[in-house]
């Protein structure tokens, strides 16, 4: 749901980055700003892995795909946590730990050498300020909302609409203290690399960048003001995402799929979540023509609500089994 962790540290430097779609974008949006407005680019430190924190009863859900000579884990993440968050568990553990290859949506969402250009093509615009979409009273929200991203509005000025809105979704919860850096795939990527296991990626960088970029301008309005909306309640709607989530409560999942996609707009919806999980359903159909042990690690709000990766794969005569 990694884009905010390119853009933001303050003004004067890139900070690390990482709903569905918005929170994952957001946290590489979170370096990328402040890398914009850096004399010398400032990789993200490395962070040490601490031990996961067990999660009370079954923690969050995994589901499981098993063929003749295949099995593909499926497990919805969460792209930011706060410190001690508690989400391990012992199925999860197992599971990834029988795995050879682990796929993510994007292999490298620190690939400062990708993800900058990437931003700089599609994040910012030069023929037309952000200030001259927008009204007098939701000038005065920005303005209020930018600070939490660690941005001033004037600074956010220069941005497209949909890199706007991602600075505004995310800003808030790194503000309540929720770190792209002690998101679930950070974790699970960290492990995959010390134990040896085979990294891949859904999409490419400029890919899942550049389908939110391509968003009309209608579309690209509509999202800011969505977040315009709502960023002030942002956190608290996380805290209550993540508490369903370890508690694998379906009905939060599919709500918070939905806040995400189509209750901001069917077209938010086709590129956030329809089209990208029809691309991953037929990866993961090629990947079960294969052998060996696979996990599959992506926003929980792909494996959740409509168009969900286990529904489209259960409509192709894929058997998707909750573990």
């Amino acid at each position: 749901m990694n884009l905010q962790i390119v853009l933001g540290r303050a003004a004067s430097r890139v900070q690390s980055i990482g709903a569905g779609m918005a929170l994952g974008l957001a946290a590489w949006a979170a370096i990328f700003a402040g890398e914009a407005y850096a004399e010398t680019p400032v990789a993200p430190s490395p962070v040490a892995m601490a031990p996961i924190a067990r999660a009370a009863g079954d923690g969050p859900p995994l589901w499981v795909i098993r063929d003749a000579d295949s099995t593909v884990y499926l497990f919805g993440t969460i792209h930011l946590l706060k410190p001690g968050t508690a989400w391990g568990s012992d199925k999860v553990d197992a599971a990834f730990d029988s795995a050879t290859d682990v796929w993510f949506e994007v292999a490298n969402p620190d690939d400062q050498a990708a993800l900058v250009p990437v931003f700089q093509q599609y994040g910012l615009s030069p023929d037309r300020t952000l200030s001259s979409w927008l009204t007098v009273d939701e000038l005065a929200t920005l303005a209020k909302a930018a600070p939490a991203a660690g941005l001033t509005a004037q600074q956010i000025d220069p941005f497209r609409p949909w890199f706007a809105a991602l600075m505004i979704a995310t800003g808030p919860l790194t503000a309540a203290g929720y770190d792209p850096k002690l998101g679930v795939e950070m974790n699970l990527r960290t492990r995959a690399l010390a134990a040896g296991k085979t990294i891949h990626g859904f999409e490419t960088i400029d890919q899942q960048i550049g389908g939110l970029a391509r968003m009309s301008d209608a579309g690209q309005m509509t999202y800011l003001r969505h977040y315009l909306k709502t960023y002030d309640r942002a956190a608290a709607d996380l805290d209550r995402v993540v508490a369903g989530w370890i508690a694998s409560d379906q009905a939060a999942m599919a709500q918070y799929a939905h806040d995400n996609g189509r209750a901001i707009s069917e077209e938010t919806h086709q590129i956030f979540m329809a089209r990208r999980n029809a691309d991953w359903a037929d990866q993961i159909e090629t990947l079960l023509k294969g052998s060996g042990t696979s996990f599959i690690a992506v926003g929980l709000g792909h494996l959740a609500g409509d168009d969900g990766v286990q529904d489209l794969l259960a409509a192709r005569g894929v058997s998707v089994i909750q573990h």
